[in-house]
């Protein structure tokens, strides 16, 4: 808990429930001071014209079994965690069960990812039993932002097709899971003005094939050639090393409609890929990269 919030919630947590076990035991105390008064005294409940509800205190055993379960919770919480972020004498913190776990999983099936480790990441991508594995892997850890089919949703693409923003070899998809990719595409409303990103959104649609306004286009290429070429080349092919994008695929990674090209050239479009080399280690990540370029690979044979 301590490793993600500040050290006020550890508090938060720990002065209510001491003061709530605190608060017990009084009460109890305090119900059960003078037993001798209390007994037998009537209450202001009556039914049935005389039959009357006297207050008669808790039996002894009953009252003792309050107090025990208060002492017990008062052993649970020095021993296990309970407290905020005091972790409890014996230490079984969730963190520490899935770190042993982690452990045990590693002595278990290390030794296959790292047989998975020495092949070729084609020859691994063609392997069934090994697929398997690495599906499960995607399933895991992947799917959240591309998909449980891989076919990726706006801003997180499809690893299904062959159209690849930092290059489709299996050495870069690897290089992209275990490193990651930070992509960044600068505003231009400021430069462009309204008008003149209308311009270049006609343009960069024409790159694909796209009917648009001639003149329009013709305008637009203009402040294209001034401003975009650097990152995606003349004819608009793109630039894996920088991860900009092809232009005359029209595969669009945030949608291709006029409007989204439009609101990317104004406002600017900014990705993330995460790095999961510290995470998974390079044998995983080996194997992942060979299921990912599996699915790009088949699409390629159809």
């Amino acid at each position: 808990m301590a490793d993600f919030v500040s050290e006020f919630w550890s508090w938060f947590i720990i002065v209510p429930t001491v003061g709530g076990i605190v608060a017990m035991f009084w009460i109890n105390m305090w119900l059960n001071a003078k037993p001798g008064e209390l007994d037998g005294k009537p209450m202001s409940h009556k039914w049935d014209e005389d039959l009357v509800e006297l207050n008669n205190p808790l039996p002894k055993w009953w009252q003792n079994l309050f107090y025990a379960t208060l002492v017990f919770s008062c052993i649970y919480l020095v021993l296990y965690p309970g407290l905020g972020s005091f972790e409890g004498i014996l230490k079984t913190t969730n963190v520490k069960r899935y770190n042993q776990e982690m452990a045990d999983a590693e002595k278990t099936y290390g030794p296959l990812y790292e047989g998975y480790l020495a092949q070729d990441i084609r020859a691994l991508a063609a392997n069934g039993e090994a697929m398997k594995t690495a599906r499960r892997l995607f399933m895991n850890y992947c799917t959240v932002c591309h998909g449980s089919d891989a076919g990726g949703a706006p801003g997180f693409p499809n690893l299904r097709d062959t159209d690849w923003l930092y290059g489709g070899e299996p050495d870069m998809i690897k290089a992209s899971i275990m490193h990651g990719r930070q992509g960044s595409m600068p505003a231009w409303e400021a430069a462009l003005g309204r008008e003149g990103v209308l311009q270049v959104s006609e343009y960069v649609l024409s790159l694909s094939g796209r009917r648009v306004n001639a003149n329009a286009a013709e305008l637009g290429k203009v402040k294209y050639q001034q401003m975009c070429v650097a990152c995606h080349g003349g004819d608009g092919k793109g630039n894996p090393a920088m991860g900009a994008p092809d232009l005359t695929d029209n595969i669009w990674l945030y949608g291709g409609s006029q409007k989204t090209v439009m609101q990317s050239i104004a406002a600017g479009r900014s990705g993330k890929m995460p790095a999961h080399k510290e995470f998974l280690g390079e044998a995983k990540s080996h194997l992942l990269a060979a299921y990912v370029y599996s699915l790009s690979a088949a699409n390629i044979d159809r």
